[in-house]
């Protein structure tokens, strides 16, 4: 088993995300001991795409420039990851109902028509089937699935879009006004998943 971790809280050790990806993460590995661990922490800094990523990666130029090189490598480097794992664990800390800048700049460098998701008759299809995703939904006031959860729907029609529809959720929500009660739900959920 490969599994790529993904985290993108920005309060460190105080994160109730990078807490619960990290206890997904040690139950499935203590499953499968022969597990590979590819831990991908996007609060270090994940590229927005501009015009410059346009030029370099949707309108693939014939002869790129070093630059554009580095803006298609940087790309090509997160799909691969994703390509090369069986299980994705995914942190997702809601700030201001909705997924981290981080998060999002990242599912918009994964998202590319022809490489993980391909236009047909039918509408979209997703290219990188076959996976799993595991993501730890942490929320200090946005209760899980209400009509203010902008992204935990986002984050599964995102993981669909390029073909990753086994998704569970571990949420720790409401932590604002009963922490414990929260983390209880976020356990609860943790100790369904089949590792």
């Amino acid at each position: 088993m490969k599994i790529l971790h993904i985290d993108s809280a920005i309060t460190g050790e105080a994160s109730v995300s990078r807490s619960l990806t990290a206890q997904i993460v040690a139950r499935l590995t203590a499953a499968n001991p022969d597990a590979v661990v590819n831990h991908r922490d996007l609060n270090k800094g994940v590229p927005a795409i501009d015009t410059e990523w346009f030029h370099a990666v949707r309108q693939t130029p014939e002869n790129p420039t070093e630059a554009q090189n580095r803006i298609i490598e940087t790309s090509n480097a997160y799909i691969e990851e994703i390509r090369d794992a069986d299980v994705l664990v995914i942190g997702l800390p809601v700030y201001n109902f909705t997924v981290t800048a981080q998060l999002k700049n990242w599912l918009d460098q994964i998202a590319r028509a022809g490489v993980t998701f391909r236009y047909t008759e039918n509408g979209p299809e997703g290219l990188l089937t076959g996976k799993r995703a595991i993501v730890a939904y942490a929320a200090a006031g946005t209760p899980f699935g209400s009509d203010l959860d902008f992204a935990s729907d986002y984050l599964q029609h995102m993981l669909g879009f390029i073909g990753i529809t086994d998704v569970t959720f571990v949420p720790a929500d409401r932590l604002a006004f009963d922490r414990d009660a929260g983390l209880a739900r976020a356990q609860e959920a943790l100790d369904q998943i089949a590792a």
